[in-house]
């Protein structure tokens, strides 16, 4: 069993995302996702909320995700635990670790970023204005992964989570996400006094 291991910290949850786990679920036999809090930066929403979040942004793909399941109980700052608790979970897959093209340069210092590498093989996504350069997917592949780069028909469309988070963009979320977001309250231009 080929299974993509998708994990973010996105604060909220973006219409880019979801293209990446509509493309995931037609190319591998199981998507599982988490998301986790990054340890390099401060989220404005609660671990629970952005699961939350992420849970709806799944429930809008459309036509319904086949092979997409979401797995709180992976989550870990540190990915290579969490490829650890996958392991367990699915003890003869073949797993593969979805990542956008900005973390390339970033991975090889990653918390044990070698043994990460050992166990998985990478998905680069490429995302619009990132240059993913061979330097970095040779350094990669020497420390013991099998890389491959998405097509560029998977591209991550040129939004932000943070375009929404600080300026209220709903264009870059899911319908649903934005309703969510309202409703909890989540984001400080929603209680900011008008200017």
């Amino acid at each position: 069993m080929n299974i993509a291991l998708f994990g973010t910290s996105a604060d909220p949850p973006s219409i880019g995302h979801q293209q990446i786990l509509q493309w995931l679920d037609n190319h591998y036999d199981r998507t599982i996702v988490w998301v986790s809090d990054n340890p390099f930066k401060t989220h404005k929403a609660s671990l629970r909320d952005r699961i939350a979040m992420m849970e709806l942004t799944i429930a809008a793909i459309q036509p319904p995700a086949q092979t997409i399941t979401l797995h709180p109980e992976i989550s870990n700052p540190r990915t290579i635990n969490t490829v650890e608790q996958a392991k367990k979970i699915w003890q003869n897959a073949n797993f593969t670790l979805v990542i956008g093209g900005d973390l390339v340069p970033q991975l090889p210092t990653w918390y044990r970023a070698q043994d990460l590498l050992n166990q998985v093989n990478l998905l680069v996504v490429p995302r619009q204005e990132v240059i993913i350069f061979d330097k970095d997917i040779d350094r990669l592949v020497n420390m013991g992964t099998k890389v491959a780069i998405a097509p560029e028909s998977t591209s991550i469309p040129n939004v932000s989570s943070s375009d929404y988070r600080n300026n209220g963009n709903s264009s870059v979320i899911m319908p649903t996400v934005a309703a969510y977001i309202q409703r909890e309250s989540l984001y400080a231009w929603q209680t900011s006094p008008a200017q």
